[in-house]
């Protein structure tokens, strides 16, 4: 792996790349995983690389959602497997959630690859990898279409880094609460997700796990109220002027 120097001014963003590109090396990342984290990170200098208030707020509603579930799952891919494992794993330990592996590019080798990363991160019991609970998710074309029944299938909500938007509407169909991380406020994904933290989600899952164990304390109906209060459409806009006045204070700057 390159050393890359502290003081660099694109050091986060180069070390997220690095950590791709050895996912990849490592049989995580398909090869067009690395091509959607070139998309991802466009957003991310719109947004300033850094995490917004708007994004803090759906983290807020996100962490009620997830304590209030009663069985989330966490759907996660090649990507998410490279870019923060030992995360992933600490989110489902402190919110008891269960982690299922989900691919598009289907690989069964690539999917071991996946849980064995996982496990060495501290994960014990990984969905998605058995046959015998092998299901499928209706209105879905794509391999993701395959999921575990003790998992996705029985979840109430999913949370889903880095999703796609067809799978999004086939879960939202099946009657399932979708919060997504996603840079693109204009995507499928973001527009059709329950509730979108539109962040880079190697900062922002630091927070979520945070929140959920400020919230674990609160009552259930103040958890709720702050579910119903949350509305994904005035989010996405906020997060689209957040995008336009930061690039309004670079041009001034320029």
């Amino acid at each position: 792996m390159t050393v890359i120097p502290k003081s660099h001014p694109r050091a986060k963003s180069l070390l997220i790349r690095e950590k791709l590109v050895n996912g990849f090396d490592k049989g995580l990342v398909a090869k067009e995983g690395l091509l959607a984290q070139g998309r991802g990170e466009a957003f991310d200098y719109l947004l300033g690389e850094k995490t917004g208030k708007t994004a803090k707020k759906a983290i807020k509603a996100a962490a009620a959602q997830i304590i209030l579930a009663n069985t989330p799952v966490i759907s996660v891919n090649g990507n998410i497997a490279a870019l923060c494992p030992r995360k992933i794993v600490k989110l489902a330990k402190t919110t008891g959630a269960k982690i299922e592996v989900n691919l598009f590019y289907h690989n069964e080798k690539r999917k071991q690859n996946i849980v064995n990363a996982l496990k060495k991160n501290g994960a014990r019991e990984i969905l998605g990898i058995d046959q015998k609970f092998k299901a499928k998710l209706q209105g879905i074309d794509s391999a993701r279409r395959i999921v575990d029944k003790n998992g996705i299938l029985a979840a109430d909500v999913v949370v889903v880094p880095l999703e796609d938007g067809d799978r999004t509407l086939a879960l939202r169909k099946s009657g399932k609460t979708v919060i997504t991380f996603d840079l693109n406020p204009l995507s499928r994904t973001s527009q059709t997700a329950n509730i979108t933290i539109v962040d880079n989600v190697t900062r922002a899952i630091d927070i979520l796990i945070k929140e959920c164990k400020k919230l674990s304390v609160k009552k259930p109906s103040s958890l709720q109220k702050m579910v119903d209060d949350f509305d994904n459409k005035k989010n996405l806009s906020e997060n689209i002027i957040e995008i336009k006045n930061n690039l309004s204070r670079r041009l001034k700057i320029a």
